[in-house]
């Protein structure tokens, strides 16, 4: 289907002339060829797009009201929620989007492992992803000490202390980090300067990440490569009706939250203002972080446990070339469908593990489960990629989606 890049209004015709937008958005918007057989877990990275977009205009509102000194930020928070005109919505729909973005992150990335998104060619689209992967991981933290409750004043305190455990330069490296030879004024201060900074940065990557997919195009739930025109279909309105679905979906589970447990992802400490002279009787930090939290405690030594968490993340930029099978979606996969279900279910115990305290059977099973971890990476996946037999491919897709809608009028 072919669609013209030409308008007939006179207007769109000037810009378009000088400035190619409309053109270029026909092209890699509306006209844009995708895959034929992509289903609702491909609506994951748009419906991420628009928590995004959501975080950014709240945030902007929300920093508007904020004042970065600790002696003031707990009661700023407070204000905005208590006195500016819908702040308690600006305030909730910023905190409950930020677990909503890691939700929909998470589902996008394990989704991408399962059909092997990060195969050849995608393997610099899938490393961009770890990077803003990280990049939220950042915004996050930074952003959750802002409040300067209890938690977020101990949570910060206790994340950043961690760098002291690189030899030499650690302790300087947190000093640089605090501003000072504790948290206090001028760590606020650089919190939320990054905080507002990063989601910037943020934007850029995710831009890169387009223009990466969009050069080898979608992979496909059966993983194999476009073979004929006839694989493909615009994803105006194909997809944009499918995505508008499934965001008007996410929205409902979303705003649910937002308007009936506001709190419901917080920790109750951090309604406690900041005091530096009392610690809480156990520090965690938000539930994005829980399963490397846990990989941390899982190790004695702290510089041990510092680098295990870190690689944690880090050896996702090398999975491409950790699964050595030549077959991408785990559909034909049988021994590698079942070992990625096992290590969805070691990530989920993880979490877990990562909100009981670092002690007796927690602290066994969370070794054993940090060590599955590192085993599935390291291990398993190049040895099944290599001993394997998967199932055999279709030829297209276009006669895989014709076989199924055959089979489905029958």
């Amino acid at each position: 289907m072919k669609h013209s890049t030409k308008s007939s209004n006179r207007l769109v015709q000037w810009i378009d002339d000088r400035l190619p937008i409309f053109s270029y958005a026909e092209a890699n918007v509306i006209a844009y060829p995708t895959p034929k057989n992509l289903n609702y877990w491909w609506n994951f990275g748009s419906i991420a797009g628009i928590i995004l977009v959501i975080m950014l205009v709240t945030g902007i509102f929300l920093a508007m009201n904020y004042q970065p000194n600790a002696d003031v930020a707990f009661a700023s928070v407070e204000r905005i929620v208590r006195d500016v005109n819908y702040g308690w919505l600006l305030r909730y729909l910023h905190m409950n989007g930020a677990s909503m973005f890691f939700i929909i992150v998470y589902i996008h990335m394990f989704r991408g492992m399962y059909f092997g998104s990060y195969k050849a060619p995608r393997e610099i689209l899938w490393m961009v992803g770890v990077v803003i992967y990280l990049a939220m991981m950042a915004t996050a933290f930074m952003g959750y000490v802002l409040p300067w409750g209890q938690m977020s004043f101990w949570g910060a305190t206790v994340i950043t202390n961690l760098f002291s455990a690189i030899p030499v330069i650690g302790d300087y490296i947190v000093v640089w980090i605090w501003g000072g030879f504790s948290v206090d004024m001028p760590t606020i201060n650089r919190f939320f300067v990054w905080h507002y900074l990063l989601p910037m940065i943020l934007v850029m990557l995710v831009v890169v990440h387009l223009w990466a997919l969009h050069v080898h195009k979608s992979n496909n739930p059966l993983g194999i490569d476009i073979k004929t025109p006839q694989d493909l279909m615009p994803f105006h309105p194909f997809y944009t009706i499918k995505d508008l679905f499934g965001l008007g979906i996410f929205m409902i589970f979303f705003l649910f939250f937002v308007f009936f447990y506001p709190n419901f992802f917080g920790e109750p400490d951090n309604y406690i203002p900041a005091n530096p002279m009392v610690t809480p009787p156990h520090i965690l930090p938000e539930w994005y972080f829980l399963p490397f939290y846990a990989i941390l405690r899982a190790v004695p030594d702290k510089l041990g446990g510092v680098i295990a968490m870190f690689a944690g993340v880090l050896i996702l930029f090398v999975l491409p070339w950790l699964d050595t099978s030549k077959v991408r979606s785990a559909a034909f996969r049988p021994i590698f469908k079942q070992l990625f279900w096992i290590f969805v279910a070691d990530c989920l115990f993880l979490g877990w593990l990562g909100a009981r305290p670092a002690e007796g059977i927690y602290l066994v099973l969370s070794r054993l489960a940090t060590g599955y971890y590192f085993f599935h990476f390291m291990v398993l996946l190049p040895l099944v990629g290599k001993l394997e037999k998967p199932k055999p491919l279709p030829s297209s897709i276009f006669e895989e989606v014709s076989k199924n809608c055959r089979t489905k009028e029958d």
